[in-house]
């Protein structure tokens, strides 16, 4: 019998705890004997923003998430305690440390076991360069969907803080890089295999070919297909810049050709956004500001596949 299953990824934007002084500390105790652990709580930063961020999440029902900008497990499970529905709602998570100095890392919460999980973060272009290709990592994580294996390649490239024609290499450098797990994974036997490669890519095309662009070779590689562009031309933005009134997608679900033939459904959240964001005109989640409190800068994105 044929089974659905929605997968999602979505960078949740700084997903981080804090210390925090309990609401009964007074200041002047804090003040006159200094303070201690037992009068401070670790909990999820900005419960407010919080708040929608996990109602973005439940509203995808998605039996796999993958996040990117979480910063530890410890946080991660936190947040799936305390805005997700507990340990019940997603019993499998996976969150490897990166090499972001910021702190912020790929993550994957998930309905379905998580059967195996590899880490490409201390990839290098040679044995003799110093550097790192990935910005953060490209998380390889196998999943179980009823009896079939599907594996989610799962990243988060280097942002165009700085310029996309200045940081434009990096992207390719790490898209590159992106292909060369593929298919080293399967042996560039890429035929039949079921797979997907998504986050955050931090790049958009303008044309076919843009010669702007640094994903240009992943997203248009033909062993996957961009999802997304299903959707009407007007509504495959999952990003929205106020700094250029800018609205592209920077958030992909590159899915296998032989998976992709099983795809049902794709739908990107935005009602978590804020009302800032003009072009989309439909409901918001109770406490979204103009610019903040929003679930996140960026849209979930899901894909559902029958089976």
């Amino acid at each position: 019998m044929a089974a659905r299953f929605r997968i999602a990824t979505f960078n949740c934007e700084n997903l981080f705890a804090r210390y925090n002084f309990k609401q009964k500390t007074k200041i002047e105790d804090i003040s006159h004997e200094g303070w201690d652990i037992n009068q401070t709580r670790f909990e999820v930063h900005d419960h407010v923003k919080r708040k929608i961020t996990g109602r973005a999440v439940r509203s995808l029902d998605a039996d796999v998430v993958v996040f990117q900008e979480v910063e530890n497990m410890e946080v991660l499970k936190r947040f799936r305690s305390g805005y997700l529905g507990g340990f019940k709602a997603y019993p499998h998570l996976m969150v490897v440390d990166g090499n972001d100095p910021r702190l912020i890392d790929v993550a994957v919460a998930s309905r379905v076991p998580i059967i195996a999980a590899r880490s490409h973060q201390q990839r290098k272009e040679s044995p003799s360069k110093t550097s790192f290709i990935f910005s953060r990592d490209c998380l390889e994580v196998d999943v179980l969907l009823g009896d079939t294996v599907v594996t989610l390649f799962v990243n988060h490239l280097k942002s165009m803080m700085g310029g996309r024609a200045q940081t434009r290499p990096r992207r390719e450098l790490q898209s590159t890089a992106v292909r060369q797990v593929v298919e080293e994974r399967f042996d560039g036997k890429l035929d039949r295999r079921k797979f997907i490669i998504l986050g955050d890519l931090n790049d958009y095309l303008d044309s076919p070919g843009d010669p702007g662009s640094g994903i240009t070779g992943l997203v248009g590689w033909d062993e996957v297909e961009n999802v997304v562009e299903r959707l009407p031309d007007g509504e495959r933005w999952t990003h929205f810049y106020n700094g250029a009134n800018e609205y592209r997608q920077l958030d992909y679900l590159l899915v296998s050709r032989t998976l992709a033939r099983k795809v049902k459904k794709v739908e990107i959240e935005r009602r978590g956004l804020p009302l800032r964001a003009v072009r989309y005109t439909g409901p918001r989640f109770p406490g979204v500001g103009n610019d903040r409190p929003k679930a996140s800068d960026h849209c979930p994105v899901l894909v559902e596949i029958e089976l």
